[in-house]
């Protein structure tokens, strides 16, 4: 296949290093910032640039909600019709409810697409080959595409690493990733704006790193994820604080029996979402 991406960050940067180190397939990239390109150029992880769509078999589309759809909108036209179209972007109502009804009118396939994979850096620079290694890919299609194009898809993600190729609607992906990633990222980005956090050299450890990771983040990116996807995210925000309240209440009430039985709870919880996953990890 000839495979055009388009933004090679660290997810579309790492596409391309994937695709070139297992598969036999060309790639041709595009991205706004020339010395990401001529990286890309220089290491191998694109065969050249890609300047004319017309030959393309799959394009995939690595940037933000809303570039996503203005640059699909945009060539919309030179799309050729037997091209399969993907985005990665983290949120994929925004992205499918404009995109489904284009591509039907114009005759290409899109299919939305979210990499469950990343470190807290941006940039090609940090992006490396290995990086889809045992991790779940969100493919999201619209009711009219083929089983021959969902199989493509999934060979070319399988062959790049992923383990897990996990099929939503869109509604279903932002409601999920709300919690499993947006609100982690709140969380993380709150925690550690504590005075206490400034002087943690010494006293912390694992739980202290885990916490704080994702909170070196891109706010660019992750303010346009939010508001995205606001109402679901707020549901989450509003349930983890009227949960927090209640360890609160037991602080301050002096209660331990019921601070004993919602950490049990907790435990109880984490449990249970570790037993259903193993019992179902595909």
């Amino acid at each position: 296949m000839n495979i055009g991406i388009v933004g090679l960050g660290l997810i579309g940067g790492s596409i391309a290093k994937a695709v070139k180190k297992n598969t036999p397939h060309a790639v041709y990239g595009a991205d706004v910032n020339e010395e990401s390109l001529k990286k890309a150029l220089l290491v191998g992880a694109v065969d050249g640039r890609m300047e004319d769509l017309s030959s393309l078999d799959m394009l995939i589309v690595a940037l933000y909600p809303a570039a996503v759809v203005e640059y699909v909108e945009t060539h919309a036209d030179k799309i050729p019709k037997k091209c399969i179209v993907i985005d990665t972007a983290g949120v994929k109502r925004v992205v499918c409810d404009a995109l489904f009804p284009l591509a039907r009118e114009k005759g290409f396939t899109f299919i939305g697409g979210h990499p469950m994979a990343g470190v807290e850096f941006s940039g090609f620079d940090h992006a490396r080959e290995a990086l889809f290694k045992n991790a779940s890919m969100i493919v999201v299609p619209d009711k009219t595409v083929t089983a021959a194009a969902l199989e493509t898809v999934k060979e070319l993600f399988v062959s790049i690493g992923f383990t897990r190729i996990q099929y939503s609607t869109p509604e279903e992906h932002d409601k999920m990733i709300a919690l499993t990633s947006q609100l982690a990222h709140v969380l993380s980005s709150a925690y550690v704006k504590s005075p206490s956090a400034l002087s943690h050299k010494g006293f912390s450890a694992g739980s202290f790193r885990d916490m704080t990771r994702v909170a070196k983040l891109n706010e660019e990116m992750w303010t346009e994820l939010f508001f995205d996807n606001k109402e679901n995210l707020l549901t989450e925000i509003d349930g983890l604080i009227e949960r927090l309240g209640e360890y609160k209440c037991a602080l301050y009430e002096n209660d331990a029996e019921t601070m004993k039985q919602l950490l049990k709870e907790g435990r109880e919880r984490k449990a249970l979402a570790d037993r259903k996953y193993e019992k179902n990890p595909d």
